[in-house]
This record gives C-alpha cells, sequence and structure tokens, in this order.
C-alpha cells in the first residue's frame, strides 16, 4: 500500500513539474517583438514656436458642436487658408457638409491607391457650471512653459494643426508624395460626422477607394494601463457600435394608496437590474485577444505567465480584466442604464414607465444581438422594447494589423517616439473614422500624443491642453508617415 502511494506522488509531483516547465517555457516565448532603437527619434525640423501660436489661435475659434451656424466655423477655414498658404497654393480643396473642408495632395504615381489623414475642428461645450474649475479661460489659447490651454487642444485641434504644419513644411522642402494623399477636417464630429459621411459618399460616386486611412480614437497611453510601466501606442483597429433601446411598461395607473403587485415602474426596475446582472457575453476573442495578446507580452514575468497560457487560466483572465470598467469595456458589449421615467407625482401610480439603456456594440455583436440579448434576458413580454433604427450603428469592419498601412503607422509612431510598445486596438467611442471608412480598404484610429492617467479627465471635460512637446512629437509623426508615402 505504501509503495503504490508513493507512486501515485511521484506521478503527480512529475505530472506538477511537467506543467511548471511547460508554463515557463510558453512564458519564456511570449515576448513582444523586438524594436530597433534607431537612436535620435525623426526630426522634421518644424517650426515648434510658430505651431504652438498656431494652435493658440486656433483654439480662440468657438467652433462648438451644439451651434453649427456660429460665424466662426468658416472663419476658421479662413484662418487655415492664411496659416498654411503653401498648402492652399499645392493642394485642391472643397468644402463639402457642415464646413467640412477636403484636401488633395496630388501624388507623384497615380497607380497607388490614395490614402486620407482625418481630424476635426469641432469641439464640445463648456459644461455648465464648470467654467470656474479652468486654469484659463477655455477658448484663450494660454500657452505657459510647458502646455497650450484650451477647449480642443486634445479633441481635436491639436491633430489638425499637427498634420498642416507637417505638410507646409514639407512642401517648402519640396517634397511630394508617391500616393495621392487626402486630408479632411470634420466641422461636426461630435454631433454625428454628417461632414465626414459627406466626404465618404463623396469618394463612394467617383469610384476612389482608399487604401487606408487614419483618424483619432487612440493614443500613447504612459502608466495609464494599470500594472504597465511603458509606453502604450495603441493602434486601434476597429470601434464599437451604439444603440440605445428604450424599454417601455405601461399600467393602469390610479392612485398610489391602491397599488398592484407588479406596477409599471416596478416591472421596469426589475428589468433593470437583470440587465446589469447579466452582462452581454464576452471575452477574449476577435479582436479583444488580439489587442490582449500583443498587450500582455510587455508585463511582467509573473503577469505574462498567465497570459502565455490563456489555455489554463483564460477563465481567471477573463474575469480578472472583467472586474475593471476600462478593461471590460474591451471584452464586450457594454451596458449602461442612462435614464428612467415615471409618474410625476410621488403619490400617483405611473400609466407608463421607461427605462434607457445605452449599449456600445463590440465587434463581434450586432443590433438584432444585443435585442435579442435584452429580450431573453429581461424575460417579461409586456415590456415593450424600442429603438430608433437611423441612430442605430453597429460597429465598424476589424482591419488588418498586418497591412501596410498598419505597418506605416507604426514605424512612424516608433521614429517619433523611440522605441514603445505598439498594439492593434479598440475605440469604445464614436469618431468619425467610422464613416470615413466606408470608402477605405482600412481604417486606423489614433492620434501622435502621448497621455497620462491625469489627462483622461480633460476629454470633454476642463483644462484641457497639449503639451508643447506633444505637438512637436505630433508633427514629427506625420512628417515621418508622409515620407512614406
Amino acid at each position: 500500500m505504501g509503495r503504490v502511494l508513493l507512486r501515485l506522488l511521484a506521478g503527480f509531483l512529475l505530472l506538477v513539474v511537467g506543467l511548471v516547465c511547460v508554463l515557463l517555457f510558453n512564458t519564456m516565448r511570449y515576448t513582444p517583438e523586438p524594436v530597433a532603437d534607431t537612436g535620435t527619434p525623426y526630426d522634421l525640423n518644424a517650426d515648434i514656436e510658430q505651431a504652438t501660436r498656431d494652435l493658440s489661435a486656433a483654439v480662440k475659434f468657438r467652433t462648438v458642436s451644439t451651434d453649427l451656424e456660429h460665424p466662426d466655423f468658416a472663419a476658421f477655414l479662413t484662418f487655415l487658408e492664411e496659416t498654411y498658404p503653401l498648402v492652399h497654393s499645392t493642394m485642391s480643396r472643397e468644402v463639402l457638409a457642415r464646413q467640412t473642408p477636403l484636401y488633395m495632395w496630388k501624388g507623384s504615381d497615380e497607380s497607388l491607391a490614395p490614402i486620407l489623414l482625418a481630424g476635426h475642428y469641432d469641439v464640445v461645450p463648456i459644461a455648465p457650471g464648470s467654467h470656474d474649475l479652468w486654469e484659463h479661460e477655455p477658448f484663450a489659447g494660454v500657452i505657459d512653459e510647458e502646455f497650450v490651454w484650451g477647449r480642443g487642444t486634445l479633441d481635436d485641434k491639436g491633430a489638425v494643426i499637427a498634420m498642416l504644419t507637417a505638410a507646409e513644411k514639407m512642401i517648402a522642402d519640396g517634397f511630394t508624395p508617391k500616393r495621392t494623399v487626402y486630408f479632411s477636417f470634420g466641422g461636426d464630429e461630435e454631433v454625428g460626422g454628417l461632414g465626414a459621411m459627406a466626404v465618404a459618399v463623396h469618394f463612394n460616386k467617383l469610384g476612389i477607394e482608399l487604401d487606408w486611412m487614419l483618424d483619432e480614437g487612440s493614443f500613447v497611453l504612459d502608466r495609464v494601463i494599470p500594472g504597465l510601466d511603458q509606453p502604450v501606442a495603441s493602434i486601434n483597429l476597429s470601434e464599437k457600435g451604439y444603440v440605445t433601446l428604450e424599454l417601455v411598461a405601461k399600467s393602469t395607473g390610479g392612485h398610489s394608496s391602491m397599488p398592484p403587485r407588479v406596477t409599471a415602474v416596478g416591472r421596469i426596475s426589475k428589468a433593470v437590474a437583470r440587465l446589469q446582472d447579466t452582462p452581454v457575453p464576452g471575452g477574449l476573442s476577435g479582436l479583444s485577444e488580439e489587442f490582449f495578446d500583443s498587450l500582455g507580452r510587455h508585463f511582467s514575468f509573473g503577469q505574462r505567465v498567465v497570459f502565455a497560457n490563456r489555455w489554463l487560466f483564460k477563465p481567471l483572465l477573463e474575469s480578472i480584466l472583467a472586474s475593471s470598467p476600462t478593461t471590460d469595456a474591451m471584452l464586450r458589449t457594454t451596458t449602461a442604464p442612462t435614464m428612467l421615467t415615471g409618474s410625476s407625482k410621488e403619490n400617483v401610480l405611473a400609466a407608463e414607465a421607461s427605462a434607457k439603456i445605452n449599449f456600445r456594440i463590440h465587434p463581434r455583436d450586432t443590433v438584432a444581438d444585443i435585442v435579442e440579448h435584452v429580450r431573453k434576458t429581461i424575460d417579461d413580454p409586456e415590456i415593450e422594447i424600442r429603438y430608433d433604427e437611423s441612430l442605430a450603428n453597429p460597429a465598424s469592419p476589424v482591419s488588418s494589423s498586418t497591412a501596410a498601412g498598419y505597418g506605416d503607422i507604426k514605424t512612424s509612431i516608433l521614429d517619433a517616439f523611440g522605441p514603445l510598445a505598439t498594439v492593434p486596438g479598440l475605440t469604445i467611442a464614436a469618431t468619425d473614422a467610422r464613416h470615413y471608412g466606408k470608402a477605405a480598404k482600412n481604417a486606423y484610429r489614433i492620434n501622435p500624443f502621448k497621455i497620462e492617467g491625469s489627462d483622461l479627465a480633460r476629454f470633454h471635460g476642463t483644462n484641457e491642453r497639449l503639451s508643447i512637446e506633444n505637438l512637436e512629437t505630433g508633427i514629427n509623426f506625420f512628417g515621418a508617415l508622409l515620407q512614406k508615402q
């Protein structure tokens, strides 16, 4: 009997040792792609002091998306003409819907498919009651030793100024791209992007298919991802879709002194609770797996054990990632109850109660999938599910991370910033790229600016700013990218 136990124990220990060897072997092979340090980052030698003044001036135009008829929209386009004369004398320009200019920089080789670089110059309004929280007037374009301050510096006038500064300098230096390069600057991105839609329709009518296009959608993230000390450039391949479902329950109403067992409000409340308790299925597959597989290679050895051995630890890893709203949003379609209605008086039963639930749709799901998920989850035929089909957007197609365009963007990031981690990612909000992408083989999303965790609240928030160093790096990125075309 003792010998049998010893053999069983020896066999168990052998299995454990074998498992440990497999885990260690997989982890040792699970490393990022080597990135050569080319020394000094690429420098276009643009006039950064002038670019800083140009961004400051751009901020002063009140191109607020809630007032698209404001004269500053047209004035901003005139400002671009005056500030970048070589761009406007070299490129053709037409202004499409919502004051959206489309520039064409004709290439020397017409056999090459064109590309598009995009940004937007409309901005969100200052939140009511927040004005006094700004360190500087939000539309003053204040410049200090480190930053340009003001609404739109990060989102997205900084990118517009960086692109045009790079193009102006390269034209002055005698550069002409081999392939035709288009530039489009949306005038209404923050309120739906009809301008970008018009550009895509324009290309489609002309029979022009872009090889690829680049818009905002992510940044170089510096210590934003927990547990990762090095900067990560997330070059996003897709963006989530969007649909808001309204749940409606009806009742006879009446006085609150004689309520039925289930009121309209109670029925809706139960449905909302079920949806929150039953998230849309998700996990590490498709683009989500591609993102975390690339990202996981840059963590410490101990953390890489889990990422490198997903065959064993996948349920644990998904559970860990799902515990944080930031990483959970990368795994699945998110469920966000945002609005509730009921009775207009506290002692009157609601004849109708409703809830609005906003879903940001993962590329693996469709709008129909989400409607069906809600129907099954609430399991209540007395609740009507409504939504406006014209406002529902599917997730955008997933672009290739092996295509030449992705490679050009990736190497240009490295040219401008030096060695850092690059990963293919997913934009969890909406950008104009979802429209431009309808005229392109591949649509990519990243702004070439480095941001920290503290910067996240500045987007659509208070004290928006862009560092002068970031502006310079962004100009160099676009210079390096255009040199490759």
